[in-house]
């Protein structure tokens, strides 16, 4: 019998952030208490890029957009936020969606499934996803489960199980 194997990726849908961004901007264009503050969220190339009179609004700002992103479904751990820096009289967020799983954490990935899970699952590096194969579709169940419940700093999801 061939091996059952599946696929840990990280990935964005864009369509469901793209919506998150829309949301985030009409919402800022509402509130009262972002009025005359000069607040803005705009995407810039394959970044999103916030403004605001004061540090404190512009964290607001990015606060309302990453409680879209959760609404919508993504995983903040998939949220690389920079800090707020002054640009002339505005304080600014530049923020981007990570995609692909970078080789440190797959190797971490890697040896989390070497030391805790079952023996007779296998997994290799695949660019940046991983390939996780096994004779038995419990034990794949099982490392499934040690993955989601391990705290890892990026926001893992299993396709092509097979």
């Amino acid at each position: 019998m061939a091996d059952s194997t599946f696929d840990i990726v990280s990935k964005v849908d864009q369509m469901e952030a793209d919506n998150a961004l829309h949301q985030a901007q009409k919402e800022v264009a509402q509130r009262y208490d972002f009025k005359n503050v000069g607040a803005s969220i705009e995407q810039s190339g394959d970044k999103v890029l916030m403004k605001a009179s004061s540090e404190e609004r512009v964290k607001a700002i990015l606060e309302v957009y990453e409680a879209k992103l959760i609404k919508r479904g993504i995983s903040l751990r998939s949220l690389d936020a920079g800090d707020p820096y002054p640009s002339g009289k505005e304080y600014r967020i530049e923020v981007s969606l990570k995609a692909g799983i970078d080789q440190e954490n797959a190797k971490k990935i890697n040896k989390i499934i070497r030391d805790e899970a079952p023996k007779s699952v296998k997994s290799q590096i695949q660019g940046d996803e991983l390939r996780v194969s096994s004779k038995s579709r419990d034990d794949l169940q099982e490392t499934m489960a040690l993955l989601k419940g391990s705290d890892l700093n990026v926001a893992l999801q299993f396709v092509n199980f097979r």
